[in-house]
């Protein structure tokens, strides 16, 4: 058991998430990066949930695109960069599981 004694006035008093990320958001390169980052995640999300939705395990969708389900985890983890050919052969896979056309979409700007 961790006996270590924490000074709540300290932890009181530091800013919150939002306050911090508020001030962060002021700087025009952090804002790039966070929008990117926040749009990377929004599409990862939605292949993720689309596989889901067509009832599929990351190795049956893996099999399917004739790749590792490695790769897919680090795609669903946003760790992963995707070309074109990639995305439109995802889309091909997931439209024909569930026999009409998916659709990855991103909106906005950074």
């Amino acid at each position: 058991m961790n006996s270590k004694k924490y000074n709540l006035k300290k932890i009181e008093s530091l800013p919150s998430f939002e306050d911090d990320l508020k001030e962060k958001l002021k700087n025009p390169k952090f804002k790039k990066g966070f929008g990117l980052s926040l749009k990377r995640w929004d599409l990862t999300h939605e292949i993720m949930t689309a596989r889901k939705r067509a009832k599929m395990t990351q190795m049956e969708f893996a099999k399917k695109l004739q790749t590792s389900q490695s790769f897919v985890a680090r795609v669903e983890n946003g760790d992963q960069n995707l070309t074109i050919d990639v995305l439109m052969r995802m889309a091909d896979v997931l439209s024909a599981k569930q026999k009409k056309p998916i659709k990855f979409q991103i909106i906005g700007s950074v």
